[in-house]
């Protein structure tokens, strides 16, 4: 249930160190990089934009971050632009909210950072199932069942309702905001 399945047939994928490009070791976490003749060759007219995505062999970077299992299932685990660094160790929002959605009381969540002096803090956005309270303590105790240290949030926002599109996508450019504006933790 967890991974989009494996390549079609004549599109090749990697997962790419984001500092050099180079491959990365089954199971290990990078941007997917695509290349086929399926995949554009730039953005119309704009040559700038289309460096920054495309590499001089054909590879697309496509911004998304995922890993590749031994047996060829790609795995998609959060976006590159979302990406949070905190003491030196990268959190994936789309695991924190895998945890956060497994707590019963919560109907919706969303997970940024924040700028704290050189680091980052993850700011957890949780929306409870109507008519439920969510108890924080009990909350923070199935966080840090749940996940290492360093990615259990440091500050929690409790929301009537999350911000989001017609469609159902929560707005985290907004949450973002929000965040920014917080009280220290």
């Amino acid at each position: 249930d967890e991974t989009v399945g494996p390549v079609l047939p004549g599109i090749e994928c990697r997962i790419a160190d984001q500092e050099n490009g180079l491959p990365r070791a089954a199971g290990e976490v990078g941007e997917i990089w695509v290349r086929g003749a399926n995949v554009m060759k730039g953005y119309y007219r704009d040559p700038e934009q289309t460096a920054k995505v495309m590499t001089s062999d054909g590879w697309f970077k496509t911004g998304d971050l995922g890993r590749m299992d031994k047996n060829g299932n790609l795995y998609v685990v959060g976006r590159l632009k979302e990406l949070i660094i905190r003491s030196g160790f990268n959190v994936y929002p789309a695991e924190v909210e895998g945890v956060l959605a497994a707590h019963p009381d919560i109907a919706l969540s969303a997970v940024v950072g924040r700028n704290a002096g050189d680091n980052e803090e993850v700011i957890a956005f949780v929306q409870p199932i109507a008519g439920r309270a969510i108890d924080k303590t009990a909350l923070e105790v199935h966080m840090r069942a749940n996940l290492a240290p360093y990615k259990c949030p440091s500050h929690y926002v409790f929301l009537e309702a999350l911000p989001a599109t017609a469609t159902g996508k929560i707005l985290k450019a907004q949450l973002k905001q929000k965040a920014e504006s917080l009280s220290p933790a």
